[in-house]
């Protein structure tokens, strides 16, 4: 026989959490000797250990006691539905830990994961971060009004990206983020620009560079560019020179 304080000690836990579990129903407590004081057999440590160990493994107090009067097949069950439970928790932390990564690495936690997959591979071509931030803040809006348009043009831009023609233009524009009043660096990023342009159009047709996005959308997002990078405006006015009107919804301009 021993008190509650050795039975606490044996099986690892407080006195304060035998009383509960007494309270709770989960643990008969013994008579009184003739002392006054609670003595317990040794069973009392394997079943404290069994409630301690269930317990601490996320089941509800009130689980516990289902569980300890279960059979063997319905204990084996029962055990396995918990164990999915917390499979599914454990991959909910997970997505909420990817999540927090995105953010700390600048990205919005409104962006969908293809939107964050696409930025991380501009990073992995060696894109500048500032070219990525606008990037980014470019979707934030886009993926929010049109989230059903994400995957398609996620795709188109995975497709563009791949292009030679589109990777020189991201370092081109490095360089004119770099060198803000270099008015020779912005014409030359215009003439590739340009240049890119007529060969996507004459690939696919003036509507692949235009698509469908909301007019007042469009200019949104180009305010969001302009902003971020003064010298879009400039370089939105030489390419306007070449033949193209836009930032975000590129056509042709009047005449061409």
């Amino acid at each position: 026989m021993m008190t509650i304080g050795e039975l606490a000690s044996y099986a690892g836990v407080t006195v304060r959490a035998i009383r509960h579990y007494h309270a709770k129903g989960l643990l008969p407590e013994p008579e009184r000797d003739h002392s006054g004081y609670r003595r317990y057999h040794a069973a009392a440590v394997v079943e404290l250990i069994r409630i301690r160990t269930l317990a601490a493994a996320g089941v509800p107090l009130a689980r516990v006691r289902e569980l300890l009067r279960a059979d063997a097949p319905d204990f084996a069950a029962a055990i396995a539905e918990i164990d999915n439970r917390l499979c599914a928790e454990i991959e909910e932390r997970r997505q909420h830990r990817a999540r927090i990564a995105r953010l700390a690495a600048g990205e919005s936690l409104a962006l969908p994961p293809e939107v964050v997959e696409f930025l991380d591979h501009l990073r992995a071509l060696g894109i500048d971060e500032r070219i990525i931030e606008v990037e980014r803040d470019g979707w934030i809006p886009l993926a929010a009004r049109t989230p059903d348009r994400i995957p398609d043009l996620i795709a188109r831009k995975r497709e563009q990206i791949a292009h030679p023609q589109l990777i020189d233009f991201y370092r081109t524009l490095t360089q004119a983020i770099n060198e803000p009043d270099n008015t020779s660096t912005l014409t030359t990023l215009a003439d590739k620009t340009a240049a890119y342009l007529t060969h996507l159009a004459a690939t696919h047709g003036d509507d692949y560079l235009g698509g469908d996005i909301d007019p007042a959308l469009a200019s949104l997002l180009d305010t969001l560019a302009t902003e971020t990078w003064p010298s879009a405006r400039h370089l939105i006015a030489l390419l306007h020179d070449r033949g193209w009107t836009g930032w975000t919804k590129i056509q042709r301009a009047a005449g061409d």
